[in-house]
C-alpha cells in the first residue's frame, strides 16, 4: 500500500514540516517583537534592545550624574548594553533551540 504523498514526502511528514515552519515563524516573530533590558551599577544604567538588536533606550539614574565621571558612566552603559545583548541571545536560543535540535543544527 502506497502512502499518500505531497511534494515527494509522505503526507504526514509534509504536514509535520508545515506545522514546524509555522511554529518557527511564530518564534521568529516573537523574538522580533521582544524587548530585553540590561542593567549595570545596581540599576543605575539600563539599556533596552529590540529583537532586531537595535537599542531602543538608555536610562541613567539622574541622581548619579552630578557625581559621576564620564569614564565610569561609559563603562556602566557598556556593561548594561552587553547584558541586554546576552539576554537577547538567550531568548533567541530558548525560542529557536528546539527547532535547531529537531533539524540537527
Amino acid at each position: 500500500m502506497k502512502m499518500p504523498k505531497q511534494g515527494g514526502l509522505p503526507k504526514g511528514m509534509a504536514q509535520q514540516i508545515q506545522a514546524l515552519q509555522q511554529q518557527l515563524a511564530a518564534a521568529q516573530e516573537e523574538i522580533a517583537n521582544a524587548e530585553v533590558v540590561g542593567s549595570a551599577g545596581g540599576g543605575v544604567v539600563r539599556v533596552t534592545l529590540r529583537g532586531d538588536q537595535s537599542c531602543t533606550g538608555v536610562e541613567i539614574d539622574p541622581e548619579v550624574l552630578p557625581d559621576a565621571d564620564s569614564e565610569m558612566l561609559q563603562d556602566l552603559i557598556q556593561a548594561a548594553f552587553n547584558q541586554a545583548q546576552e539576554a537577547l541571545a538567550k531568548l533567541t536560543s530558548d525560542k529557536l533551540g528546539p527547532f535547531q535540535n529537531m533539524l540537527g543544527f
